[in-house]
């Protein structure tokens, strides 16, 4: 399987990192060894002494497809849960500074915190979820997808046209404003509305 991450996909958080907004997604990728799972904690690696955490609703595709129709992009994930992004930011930093490519800043072994998944029949409203993190207890990022540039659907048919999705990818949607540094003993919780999805420790 293979992570597929959407870069500036809020307003808010674009304009927090003096981003321009896109004109179409901003993409960039995680290998599978970046997945952490089943809540075990994050350890902030040697290289970086500025993590951050980036809450993301994530899709799990269910198929094969490329090229695929926006208007038949929904079937082509049925499971919704979150991720943190984890982003070493000094490095990002260092790297946008000489035009290189930033994917050691993102695609760092255990970078990719993933949540169980629920199917997105549970949801109200899939075109707005309202999701949240708080960190050692404190609200720090409130989002709703009714907010993101480029809807679920457009993210799946734009990707496609580029790279075949295949059962089992992840795609991480975006995050919104409110990302900061994590540091060690701090203890990351999200939510989508009252259903908690991850819990685990900064080490």
């Amino acid at each position: 399987m293979k992570i597929i991450a959407i870069g500036r996909n809020y307003a808010a958080h674009a304009k927090e990192l003096n981003n321009p907004l896109p004109s179409s997604p901003v993409i960039f990728m995680k290998p599978e060894t970046a997945v952490l799972k089943d809540n075990k904690p994050f350890y902030i690696p040697e290289f970086s002494s500025d993590v951050h955490y980036e809450l993301e609703v994530v899709l799990k595709i269910n198929k094969e497809g490329k090229h695929i129709a926006e208007k038949f992009a929904a079937n082509y994930y049925d499971e919704i849960g979150l991720g943190i992004d984890f982003t070493a930011r000094d490095l990002q930093s260092a790297l946008k500074e000489k035009g290189l490519p930033w994917e050691l800043a993102k695609a760092f072994d255990n970078s990719a915190a993933v949540s169980h998944f629920i199917q997105k029949t549970e949801l109200a409203d899939i075109n707005a979820i309202p999701f949240e993190l708080k960190v050692n207890g404190e609200s720090r990022q409130n989002g709703n997808t009714a907010n993101i540039l480029f809807s679920f659907d457009k993210i799946i048919a734009f990707v496609s046209q580029y790279i075949t999705l295949k059962k089992g990818d992840l795609i991480f949607t975006g995050t919104p404003e409110g990302v900061g540094q994590v540091h060690p003993g701090d203890k990351l919780e999200a939510w989508i509305g009252k259903e908690q999805f991850l819990n685990f420790d900064i080490k």
